[in-house]
């Protein structure tokens, strides 16, 4: 500072601060060798304090208002100078205009995963951002602890500290808030508070608070996001046999986007036989599996159609009446033919074997059946 700087500094008489940057914390009042005029104005607005800063020490701290240096409002810095001369002549001190409003414009975030331990999914890791706001609460200590005599302090140069004091207490609320993974979004709200208190009450020691803690979004690695798709897919689906034609459908359409694939062509015309047989099955029976029908059996009524193999141990009679053969019978039906009067020992027969027809008197076998046809009848 030159001549001018000195003239200059003994005209103005009014210490003030109009902060145009939004992220200046603390910000040094410039003077020729630190020099202020006794009897000068000192205005202080709301959200700012001023800390004078005598000879290396905290000499006074004036909350929002407008104040006349004299000796009656700074009692602690007249008792340091030992003033002799009525207090008329210019006095040397620093003053720092500290900023006490909310900087909401501080973002957190983890470099690296946070892990946690889950009932669900077991150990997890999880990653998390978002923002806080922060607020200087003790002037002073905040000079004390971080501020020393830089005649700038910005958000930038405290920023990287907090968000690693955040990162640090991040997993403990986590694990400590006893919130299964899939719930935390409906708490983070809570989480925020809560680390928002134990942020505060850890900076106390700097003079800084954190009125506001926002956690934005809490993500997972990208295989458990996948397994959460999965699992809302198959709620949304429903049951095990849905999911199923579900995904054939996904294959054939996949299928028929790739129509030069030989392995594309065979899967989808496999699926689509599968799928057609499927929806068969829905529409016949309401989704259930129908058992498949027995082969029909042709009947006998049918031209060329082929005859049953007779029974075990029966043989089959044809019998000649009238020049005709009727037939097959087995013993039974020879019974009723012979009860009937159709069938008489004189009748010609013939069964497999036979080298031809006989009468049936004459056949061994069928004496027990002629035995039941009646004599005739005696004349009238």
């Amino acid at each position: 500072m030159g001549l001018m700087d000195k003239l200059r500094g003994e005209l103005i008489d009014i210490v003030e601060w109009l902060d145009d940057s939004r992220d200046t914390i603390v910000w040094r009042f410039p003077r020729y060798h630190n020099e202020i005029k006794m009897g000068a104005k000192l205005v202080v607005r709301e959200s700012q304090t001023a800390v004078f800063v005598n000879e290396g020490k905290i000499a006074d701290v004036f909350p929002p208002g407008t104040y006349t240096l004299e000796t009656r409002n700074l009692p602690i810095l007249s008792t340091l100078k030992g003033w002799k001369y009525g207090f008329n002549s210019p006095f040397k001190a620093e003053v720092y205009f500290v900023n006490t409003r909310q900087f909401t414009d501080m973002k957190w975030g983890t470099q690296n995963p946070v892990i946690l331990r889950d009932a669900e999914f077991g150990v997890v890791r999880v990653r998390a951002f978002g923002a806080f706001a922060a607020r200087v609460v003790d002037p002073a200590q905040l000079l004390r602890e971080l501020v020393g005599t830089d005649p700038q302090f910005r958000t930038e140069e405290v920023q990287e500290y907090l968000r690693q004091l955040i990162v640090g207490r991040l997993g403990g609320a986590l694990a400590t808030a006893g919130v299964p993974l899939l719930d935390l979004a409906a708490h983070q709200d809570a989480i925020g508070r809560r680390l928002a208190a134990v942020l505060t009450e850890e900076l106390a020691e700097v003079g800084i608070a954190i009125p506001k803690f926002v956690i934005e979004n809490v993500s997972v690695p990208p295989e458990v996001e996948q397994a959460l798709d999965k699992r809302t897919s198959m709620g949304a689906v429903g049951d095990l046999d849905r999911y199923t034609r579900f995904q054939a459908a996904n294959a054939m359409e996949a299928a028929a986007n790739n129509p030069g694939g030989e392995a594309g062509a065979g899967i989808g015309l496999g699926l689509g036989m599968a799928m057609g047989q499927q929806m068969a099955r829905t529409m016949g029976g309401g989704g259930a599996t129908q058992p498949a029908p027995a082969p029909a059996q042709p009947s006998a009524a049918q031209p060329g159609a082929a005859e049953p193999p007779p029974l075990p141990g029966q043989a089959q009679w044809y019998v000649g009446v009238g020049g005709q053969r009727q037939g097959p019978y087995d013993l039974g039906g020879l019974a009723e033919q012979a009860g009937a009067g159709a069938l008489g020992p004189d009748t010609l027969v013939w069964r497999a074997g036979m080298a031809q027809w006989q009468p049936a008197g004459q056949v061994p076998e069928l004496a027990s059946v002629l035995a039941s046809v009646p004599p005739p009848l005696p004349p009238q």
